[in-house]
């Protein structure tokens, strides 16, 4: 009786954590991923044991935004998106909303142990979360792309100093690292909403492919690869590398171009997350080799 007890117990509650990872299951590919890479090539002591420290970081902090972004509209997503907690029906949108706030202190905490910068970057992310979502800030395309853009550099920040010793700073490399990753992200994050597109427009959200949806398009084909080619530069990337990236970079570009099936922008998507991924391995290059 109390085995059987204590396995109800049991499967109630990887029920409930499997419901929570969930609402962070997409952006695993598209910013877990590539956001740690970031914050362990940006870091200014290099200590790979550190990495489950970022992730942590950055993970708490992109489910504190997801619950909040997913509870605005269900409905929109039993239509587009019904794998979700909230339409799967494992969690009902009050629940989900409580679990918000409460990430909001806890991601604070978290974030104190790490130090100040962690800390602001903590705050500022709650701040544009809720400009973001609860004041609808994701509605027009370029201010979308200007919130995300603010909301991936705070990732960006506490990851990187979550990545090194504790109560560390970012240094001048590491800063700038972050600028311009934020700059490629605000320029080329529509990438991602390429396969939203149909969707978006039955709900009347305004992104760049709504509103400009060939001009969206070639602006991929254009900036992927030149992006590849100034960041190459700017962190002194050797020559053959160079071409590497850059040739991956237009391979990219250009499919969204030449392809714009709903499964070939998926397909797309996918790897654009892999081509901003190699960028945020950049960093890392410059401090193994010309850092101090």
């Amino acid at each position: 009786m109390l085995s059987q007890a204590f396995l109800v117990r049991a499967d109630s509650i990887a029920h409930h954590l499997e419901t929570v990872f969930l609402f962070t299951k997409n952006d695993i590919r598209t910013t877990l991923i590539p956001v740690t890479i970031f914050a362990l090539s940006a870091a200014p002591k290099h200590d790979p044991t550190r990495a489950w420290h970022a992730a942590l970081w950055i993970w708490f902090h992109l489910l504190q935004f997801n619950i909040a972004n997913q509870i605005q509209d269900p409905e929109e997503d039993r239509k587009n998106k019904p794998s979700r907690p909230i339409p799967a029906g494992r969690i009902s949108v009050d629940s989900a909303a409580d679990i918000r706030w409460v990430t909001v202190p806890v991601c604070l905490l978290l974030s104190l142990w790490y130090g100040t910068q962690a800390l602001l970057a903590s705050t500022v992310f709650a701040a544009f979360t809720i400009w973001y979502n609860d004041l609808q800030g994701d509605k027009m395309g370029l201010s979308k792309n200007v919130l995300t853009a603010i909301l991936g550099a705070c990732l960006e920040v506490g990851g990187t100093v979550a990545a090194g010793p504790r109560n560390s700073s970012i240094d001048k490399a590491g800063a700038s690292a972050i600028a311009l990753s934020s700059t490629v992200f605000a320029t080329t994050l529509h990438a991602q909403d390429f396969k939203d597109e149909e969707g978006d427009r039955l709900t009347g959200r305004r992104t760049l492919p709504t509103i400009f949806p060939k001009a969206a398009r070639f602006s991929m084909m254009i900036g992927i690869p030149l992006w590849s080619y100034g960041l190459s530069c700017v962190w002194k990337i050797d020559a053959l590398s160079t071409i590497a990236f850059v040739v991956y970079g237009a391979f990219v570009g250009a499919r969204f171009v030449l392809y714009d099936t709903l499964g070939a922008d998926k397909q797309s998507c996918k790897y654009y997350s892999l081509w901003y991924s190699l960028g945020h391995l950049l960093p890392g290059y410059w401090r193994f080799f010309y850092g101090a």
